[in-house]
């Protein structure tokens, strides 16, 4: 009956594996669309990077009817420059409006530029640190209509610094959100989105409000994915890591500001924060150090059933790894490592946050 311990541990397991059956994928080659597409890319301060997403964006294949807008968003060095270097006038470039009152910037510069390709029939939000492959964007057209959902959310592969903390989003979708549930539901509470890379219906994302119905939020994607369901449409999450990369950060300090100015946003509250952050400690942290005390103190089965645990964790990581793309090995094996991590920059969120003193790119959040 010791072994009954071990339920919770089985059932995630059990459950990241189905997930990753059913997980939808941006199939990589040779889509098609007749669908008139704008792909919109936000910019502030992106000089030295938006070269490789800018090439990527001009190198799309099977979409005769696309459009590229850009939006300078206040840059105060040459990413306006740059772009008119790269692309000329290949791209629609814009100067954007300065920043009202109650915005945030990045949904605002996300309106102005849906604003601006009111007569394409799919928009979709791409940022700078992402490269997408010569045929993404047209994949992931047809994987919206085929799932005939309003807001299509297609992850890319992470790649950068942070290997501790970055795959574990992947891994919590997987883990503990029902995907296809998610898809049926029409409550706002499930939902789920990465704003690295979104492709959104025009007509049903227009009903939603658009970024207007989130003109305040820090985690602008959720919010975006929820108010779609508030509104009576769909959403779905798909691995796009065979057609898209995403550079997120290339530093540890970066990824500490990013994380920072984000997670306190994610949780609703800090008690909420908190029972998260101590569950998964107790899940996926404990296990090793209770197993090596249990083992050393002389019990033996409960040191085993503690080593089991944590090997479960470990093969709910690996699991993921393999369906996104991910490094499987050594990574998985530091898992709880990535949990302690992510608990320390949890609450260092909610502390600066509590300060007042959470900036993103010279702006205050």
């Amino acid at each position: 009956m010791k072994w009954l311990v071990l339920l919770p541990w089985v059932a995630l397991f059990a459950h990241t594996v189905i997930n990753s059956l059913l997980l939808r994928r941006v199939p990589a080659g040779g889509a098609v669309t007749a669908e008139k597409v704008a792909v919109l890319l936000p910019l502030r301060n992106e000089a030295d990077r938006v070269g490789p997403c800018l090439n990527a964006l001009l190198a799309q294949r099977g979409v005769p009817d696309l459009e590229i807008w850009v939006l300078d968003d206040n840059s105060t060095d040459d990413t306006a420059a740059v772009v008119r270097a790269l692309a000329g006038d290949k791209v629609h470039l814009l100067s954007g409006a300065p920043l009202p009152a109650g915005w945030l910037g990045k949904p605002y510069a996300c309106r102005q530029l849906a604003d601006a390709a009111s007569e394409a029939t799919v928009i979709s939000f791409v940022d700078a640190d992402v490269v997408l492959a010569p045929d993404a964007v047209a994949a992931a057209v047809g994987l919206l209509r085929r799932t005939g959902v309003t807001l299509l959310s297609p992850y890319p592969k992470i790649t950068g610094a942070g290997r501790l903390v970055q795959p574990l989003l992947q891994w919590s979708w997987l883990t503990f959100l029902p995907l296809r549930a998610m898809e049926r539901s029409p409550r706002p509470s499930l939902a789920a989105a990465g704003g690295q890379w979104l492709v959104a219906d025009r007509a049903g994302y227009a009903v939603a409000g658009g970024h207007a119905a989130v003109l305040d939020s820090v985690l602008e994607d959720v919010a975006l994915a929820r108010a779609i369901k508030r509104s009576g449409g769909r959403i779905a999450l798909a691995d796009a890591s065979p057609v898209a990369t995403c550079e997120m950060y290339t530093s540890w300090p970066s990824l500490v500001a990013g994380y920072s100015k984000s997670l306190w946003a994610s949780f609703g509250s800090a008690p909420g924060a908190g029972i998260v952050v101590v569950t998964l400690l107790l899940l996926y942290a404990s296990p090793p150090l209770a197993a090596v005390l249990l083992l050393a103190f002389g019990s033996v089965s409960w040191g085993v059933l503690a080593l089991v645990a944590y090997l479960l964790g470990v093969a709910g990581r690996v699991v993921t790894a393999r369906a996104t793309s991910g490094r499987a090995w050594p990574d998985a094996w530091a898992q709880p490592a990535s949990i302690a991590v992510f608990a320390w920059l949890v609450a260092r969120s909610f502390r600066v946050h509590r300060r007042g003193t959470l900036t993103w790119r010279g702006r205050p959040v």
